[in-house]
């Protein structure tokens, strides 16, 4: 049980979380270490923190949704596969062991904190190659790349998009954009799987949760209003800069 105080803390960090997903992406880089430092075991921590952030994704995905039409075989072809890669996932943080993960924390970090601060130069990469190729919409050539990056996105989570981002860039051929909306939906998929297989783990903190969620929809709510007045890099570098603080941070206490 956590003290009111630490609840204060939970909870702003979730509404940083929320607003900075919103604007940038990386806001799990700010909710767990959060988590972690008011005394919340890893293992509980990434789970609590997988199921509260969940509700949120969905207000990406509404604003987008007119950005998916015409990618129902796209979507027929990912969403299990992002399903069942986040409940493989999920299966290998609850049954693998909390010194581990505990183990694993800053390299994950520093993995998804690179991703973040390489962001701009996937999307400028695959913004120069649009339309160069005629890759095929084929199981085959998504389902390995989708299904990797959907059990690290069960495991951990942080930096999942840009991965989704990436290799949906390397074997579909369409515009940034229309890959977006398909990236935020397969994302939404494998959190909604993993989370649901976590809501049965008994590590869902649940009371930690609901404050989270509360502050992250805020979040996400005051991000969105604010996403036309805060330069997406600018609040990217910050979140970057933090990200390998806490890695160090995490490697100097193991």
């Amino acid at each position: 049980m956590l003290a009111v105080t630490q609840y204060f803390f939970v909870g702003g960090a979730a509404l940083a979380a929320g607003m900075v997903n919103a604007i940038a992406g990386g806001g799990t880089l700010i909710s767990f270490p959060v988590l972690t430092a008011v005394g919340i075991p890893a293992v509980a921590a990434n789970v609590t923190n997988t199921v509260a952030l969940c509700p949120g994704m969905l207000g990406g995905i509404f604003a987008q949704r007119r950005d998916l039409a015409g990618q129902s075989k796209r979507l027929w072809m990912t969403l299990p596969i992002g399903a069942i890669g986040g409940v493989v996932g999920g299966i290998l943080l609850i049954k693998g062991s909390e010194q581990s993960f505990r183990a694993l924390i800053p390299y994950l970090i520093l993995v998804a904190t690179t991703l973040l601060a390489a962001q701009d130069r996937i999307r400028r990469w695959l913004m120069t190659h649009e339309g160069h190729d005629k890759r095929q919409d084929s199981v085959w050539h998504v389902s390995l790349p989708v299904g990797l990056g959907a059990i690290y996105g069960g495991y951990f989570g942080a930096g999942l998009g840009v991965i989704l981002l990436a290799v949906l860039g390397l074997v579909l051929d369409d515009t940034l954009t229309r890959l977006n909306a398909l990236k935020q939906t397969i994302a939404l998929a494998v959190n909604l799987s993993a989370a649901i297989y976590f809501l049965f783990s008994g590590q869902v903190l649940w009371t930690v949760a609901l404050v989270m969620a509360i502050g992250a929809l805020a979040g996400g709510s005051i991000g969105g209003r604010l996403a036309g007045r805060i330069r997406p890099s600018s609040l990217r570098a910050i979140v970057v800069v933090l990200g390998y603080v806490v890695a160090v941070v995490y490697l100097v206490k193991r």
